[in-house]
């Protein structure tokens, strides 16, 4: 991944959340279109993305059909770019053993997003897979994030506990976190914890988080920085000319990362 970053001067991650109901209206709102939709946004975007992320939830919506429409995705995505099956699963034992097989074996996915407030032993069988990635949910970017994720504990917050507890659990290949972009200005802090693990920053585009900021404080001298961008990119247009938008939108993005990486990372 480090070297398609650098190859394309981008770390952009392009989310397929791809909402059934907000399919272009001259393609099915069917299993089907979404396949089809999903398929001309991969090609569309493909010369400026160095990953995608498949939000789980969208798929497994449309039960069996939807998970077939998942696989297919994941086959049409070009051999090289970074995978996350966004499933944020969190359990323990046996359960979180057939969830890690599933994604990483049947699906053959890069990574996946998990949730790690159950432990270690929720997370571990994850990093039995050697040549995978686990994407802890370290301080995500939703309004009621602080419910709990920025509550004291002794005398730091309960994320940067998260951080720097899991950070022994695997090395910085294997672990990457989620940090959103609406929180930049918590990455300085973010980054003194973890300097070498990859970051996944939702949160640019839709959500009004400063790509700026987020290389400024997150940045590192590998770049160490996936950023996510899904709305911005998918609905860019609803009109036939849906992938010529996003196109469009994703060089957007991948001018302004490129402006970044020579600005803040030195190889």
């Amino acid at each position: 991944m480090k070297n398609e970053i650098f190859r394309l001067k981008s770390y952009l991650c392009v989310g397929l959340d791809t909402d059934i109901t907000r399919l272009p209206k001259h393609l099915p709102a069917t299993p089907e279109g979404m396949l089809a939709f999903n398929q001309q946004i991969i090609e569309a975007t493909a010369d400026f993305a160095v990953s995608y992320k498949i939000n789980t939830a969208f798929y497994e919506a449309q039960g069996a059909e939807g998970w077939h429409v998942m696989a297919e995705t994941l086959k049409a995505i070009p051999v090289g770019k970074f995978t996350i099956a966004d499933a944020k699963r969190g359990d323990i034992g046996n359960t979180v053993t057939q969830y890690a097989k599933a994604f990483f074996e049947k699906m053959s996915f890069d990574a996946i997003t998990v949730a790690p407030y159950m432990g270690a032993d929720s997370v571990t069988p994850f990093l039995a897979y050697l040549d995978k990635t686990v994407v802890l949910l370290a301080l995500t970017s939703n309004e009621t994030a602080q419910d709990f994720q920025t509550l004291p504990v002794g005398e730091e917050m309960l994320y940067e506990k998260v951080l720097r507890t899991s950070s022994t659990w695997a090395n910085p290949s294997q672990l990457m976190y989620v940090v959103g972009a609406t929180k930049a200005t918590y990455l300085q802090k973010i980054r003194a914890i973890v300097p070498h693990h990859f970051l996944l920053v939702p949160g640019v585009g839709a959500q009004g988080g400063s790509l700026e900021e987020v290389a400024r404080f997150g940045m590192n001298s590998e770049v160490g920085l996936l950023v996510n961008a899904s709305r911005s990119i998918l609905y860019a247009s609803a009109g036939e000319d849906f992938a010529g938008q996003a196109r469009q939108e994703a060089q957007k993005l991948q001018q302004e990362m490129a402006i970044t990486i020579d600005k803040y990372a030195q190889r």
